[in-house]
């Protein structure tokens, strides 16, 4: 199922065929196959910029529709993009990038690849470091694209005209056409796609910045001090107290999403007000707090995206709010006028509504709006998390909600996702009592994948209870994501019959295959194990406790089983499980005699 509004400029390239060059209020988007191909639809995200517009699917495909000056056969537009298994797309002004999800990066662009600046290249493969080659994340800005590295190195390539590389640059129009490592221990990038300066927070979140510093646009105090660039990457000072949770960028602005300790999240902007995409009626070169009534009180921040000078903000109570530059209709306030305080754009009625936490806002580096609606869409870790939730045999923990409904969910699970402490249990449990049906599936849909974005009224109920390490899941995550389709199940061959165990699995249970999967050196294909000591029995009882951390209540423990079961603890390395499976079978039999 699919939304999509837009609003802004409907030329070069024409969306509506038949509409004005302007499209000043919003109006639902429709693709000419809609009705062909409704998996095809599927939206999972939208990327914009001057040259083309990005739209990718859930089925890891995308379309792009390309300007006039970079495709001159405006009857095949649009072009499907001839890569597969994508997972994100991300626009600049004159280039754009792709991430797979096998972790590489194609990108094209004339700052990209000026030998033939239409032609994708895999980026991903010249960083020089080859143990650096898997990508978590890309983002565009303006003229450069950023990589961040499954070891947590952020690397840029492109121009560095406006040190947005973060190096000072002896040449003015000096290009890297390979990537350059700018920093490490990196967890998030943050960038816009017609700015000429990035954000990079490291896992102490601490904020640091490079680029076009001209209007003060990063943030770095009371005035420019007359640094109209930051040549190396700086520490932003003075950041507003909370989590930052989200950095957009225009290009004379910034804007900060924070979300303090009681889940409320504010905009804190800083730049220039020039067209006033910036939230505040003067100058700001430190964060400050954008302040409406329109977005206080009740309606907490859902979304919001920065264009060149224009800015949109949506609400958990589904209002659109915008100010900024609108000579194209950007805004989607009917008119072609500036808006210089926040005002609410008016919308028609949207087919999600009752689900607006999963509605997006993106505004393009040109003068184009859009809105549209994409369900959380699972990394193959979450995806494969989910479907072992679906296994009734190891959904072990049931909950009751307000109404009497039950809700299984896996304790594997939330023994990682959790405090690892009963009283945390309790704790869920009590919440779950006293929430409705869909309330309390957000609730688990929040611990499964870790997303506060869902619902962050809920999740400031839970967020104590959350186990804020997530080193093991982030490891876990690069490894499954880099295995392809027919390697992410690990196969062991007993007496002529194979078991398939998901690596995920194993690594999260067995330190014998944590450290198999994991290491840089040993071999991680598809090994087939023959392992035939076990008996039937003693071998479905292993099987049981690695996917639940249980014993079957119906099943005998003898002797025998004892002795099998402490050779195949042995071999799995079990024994930093908790509790111990051997003393549980130990109390186990001893009970039963």
């Amino acid at each position: 199922m699919n939304e999509i509004i837009f609003f802004g400029s409907n030329e070069n390239p024409v969306f509506f065929k038949n509409k004005s060059f302007m499209i000043t209020k919003p109006i639902q988007f429709k693709f000419e196959n809609e009705n062909e191909n409704e998996n095809e639809i599927e939206i999972k995200q939208i990327s914009s910029g001057i040259l083309s517009t990005i739209f990718l699917f859930k089925n890891g495909k995308a379309i792009e529709y390309l300007s006039l000056e970079y495709f001159t056969d405006s009857d095949q537009n649009p072009l499907k993009i001839q890569i597969e298994n994508i997972q994100k797309a991300t626009v600049g002004v004159e280039n754009e990038a792709i991430l797979t999800i096998e972790g590489n990066v194609f990108a094209k662009g004339k700052d990209i690849n000026p030998k033939n600046s239409k032609e994708f290249i895999n980026i991903s493969s010249l960083i020089e470091d080859k143990n650096d080659r898997i990508i978590e994340d890309v983002v565009c800005c303006a003229q450069s694209v950023y990589l961040l590295t499954s070891n947590q190195n952020v690397y840029g390539i492109g121009s560095n005209e406006y040190s947005q590389l973060g190096f000072e640059s002896i040449q003015r129009w000096k290009k890297e056409e390979k990537p350059i490592l700018m920093m490490k221990n990196v967890s998030k990038i943050f960038s816009g796609n017609s700015s000429q300066h990035a954000f990079l927070l490291n896992s102490n979140q601490e904020l640091f910045g490079c680029g076009d510093n001209e209007f003060g646009q990063l943030g770095l105090g009371e005035s420019r001090k007359e640094e109209s660039k930051i040549q190396k990457l700086t520490k932003i000072q003075n950041i507003p107290k909370g989590k930052i949770i989200d950095i957009k960028s225009g290009f004379y602005h910034s804007i900060i999403l924070i979300e303090d300790d009681k889940a409320k999240r504010k905009l804190y902007s800083c730049g220039h007000y020039r067209y006033n995409g910036l939230g505040q009626n003067q100058n700001t070169y430190k964060f400050t707090e954008i302040k409406s009534s329109l977005f206080e009180n009740d309606d907490n921040i859902l979304d919001f995206s920065c264009g060149y000078s224009h800015t949109l903000i949506l609400t958990y109570n589904s209002k659109l709010i915008g100010f900024g530059w609108n000579e194209y209709g950007q805004l989607g306030t009917g008119d072609t006028n500036n808006h210089f305080i926040p005002i609410q754009i008016e919308l028609p009625k949207l087919r999600f509504n009752e689900d607006i936490s999963n509605y997006h806002i993106f505004c393009d580096s040109f003068y184009r709006s859009f809105l549209y609606y994409s369900p959380p869409s699972f990394s193959n870790l979450e995806e494969d998390l989910i479907k072992l939730f679906e296994r009734k045999e190891f959904c072990d923990i049931s909950f009751k909600t307000e109404n009497g409904e039950i809700i299984s969910a896996h304790k594997l699970i939330l023994k990682y996702r959790l405090n690892q402490n009963q009283d945390e249990i309790e704790k869920l449990q009590e919440i779950i009592s006293k929430k409705s049906i869909k309330e309390s599936n957000q609730i688990f849909e929040m611990i499964y994948s870790n997303n506060s974005k869902i619902n962050p009224i809920l999740y400031s109920e839970i967020k104590e209870i959350i186990n804020s390490n997530e080193r093991i899941e982030e490891t876990m995550k690069r490894i499954y994501l880099n295995e392809n389709e027919n390697g992410k199940d690990f196969i062991i061959e007993r007496k002529e019959k194979q078991y398939k165990f998901p690596k995920l699995i194993l690594i999260m249970r067995s330190e014998l295959y944590r450290g198999m999967f994991l290491s840089v050196t040993n071999d991680k294909s598809n090994k087939v194990t023959d392992y035939s000591e076990l008996s039937n029995k003693s071998f479905q009882i292993l099987e049981y406790w690695i996917y639940s951390n249980q014993i079957k209540d119906e099943i005998e423990i003898t002797q025998e089983i004892i002795d099998e079961i402490q050779i195949g603890i042995d071999y799995f390395q079990l024994n930093q499980t908790y509790p111990n499976l051997f003393d549980l079978l130990i109390k186990k039999f001893n009970n039963q005699n």
